[in-house]
């Protein structure tokens, strides 16, 4: 599903990191992304019990953004050859609804302590300060997401920045363009 900063989860892979019993771990990934931060909290934790046991990841229907980031915190990284993967980037979205508001007669008033303070926000069309503000957080994230990809996968930067332009890739398409390791199940 929607990959957020699932406490849960997190306690869950902090317990097999730590477990004497648990000799590897095998993620089943089919999401199509999430938050920036709940997919970062995710790898993290996945890398920390990679750092003690092997970790594989398999890919089912769906391994796109945060998805495909937890997937590459793994060793190794299956997935079907119909499998959808990829989609590496990042996507800053807010609706603006100063227009039906207008329709029906509602007006939001403001007063901030600065011009960026809650830009952009649903009530007025983003100015282009606020534009160029979320349009850098994008940039910043995007570079600490291509540079995940970099170091995990066998390909330089400029093969990750090809791969890196929010495509997605079937599995077969995946595991040519060394997103992935391999194509087939938890097998």
């Amino acid at each position: 599903g929607t990959i957020t900063e699932d406490e849960e989860l997190l306690g869950r892979l902090s317990e097999i990191e730590k477990s004497d019993t648990a000799k590897g771990l095998i993620l089943q990934i089919d999401s199509p992304g999430g938050t920036t931060a709940g997919g970062e909290a995710i790898y993290e934790a996945v890398r920390k019990v990679a750092a003690k046991k092997p970790v594989a990841a398999q890919i089912g229907t769906l391994g796109a953004s945060a998805g495909y980031m937890i997937a590459v915190a793994a060793d190794h990284v299956v997935a079907r050859k119909s499998s959808i993967v990829g989609s590496i980037g990042v996507i800053f979205q807010y609706p603006d609804v100063s227009q039906l508001l207008g329709n029906v007669g509602v007006k939001v008033e403001s007063i901030k302590s600065s011009p960026l303070k809650a830009e952009p926000n649903f009530f007025t069309p983003a100015s282009e300060e606020a534009k160029a503000m979320i349009g850098r957080m994008i940039a910043d994230s995007y570079d600490w997401f291509v540079g995940i990809v970099d170091e995990r996968r066998p390909f330089d930067r400029s093969q990750t920045l090809a791969l890196a332009d929010g495509s997605v890739f079937t599995g077969r398409q995946a595991v040519q363009n060394k997103l992935i390791d391999e194509l087939g199940g938890q097998e």
